[in-house]
């Protein structure tokens, strides 16, 4: 694991003190590692809702879909099953 020294403003540390505390994780380090996969998150979510608003349509989503996906899922044995 790589180490990254960050300076803050005194409130900005005093803030990630409070959440370390209040929060229960362990160090500033966690508190700030978990920061930074929320946000890797949230921008492969924006590129795959980017992505799909970018994409020719398709048929609807609607309960039919719904119902024959949820078929394929629950069929035992059977892979490649939708991830989520």
């Amino acid at each position: 694991m790589s180490t990254m020294n960050i300076s803050l403003p005194d409130a900005l540390k005093t803030f990630v003190d409070e959440q370390v505390s209040q929060r229960g994780y362990g160090t500033s380090s966690e508190y700030m590692r978990e920061l930074i996969r929320k946000d890797q998150d949230r921008l492969q979510l924006r590129g795959l809702l980017l992505a799909g608003a970018a994409s020719a349509p398709t048929a609807p989503a609607d309960a039919t879909y719904f119902d024959g996906l949820r078929d394929r899922v629950r069929k035992p044995g059977k892979t490649g099953g939708v991830r989520g």
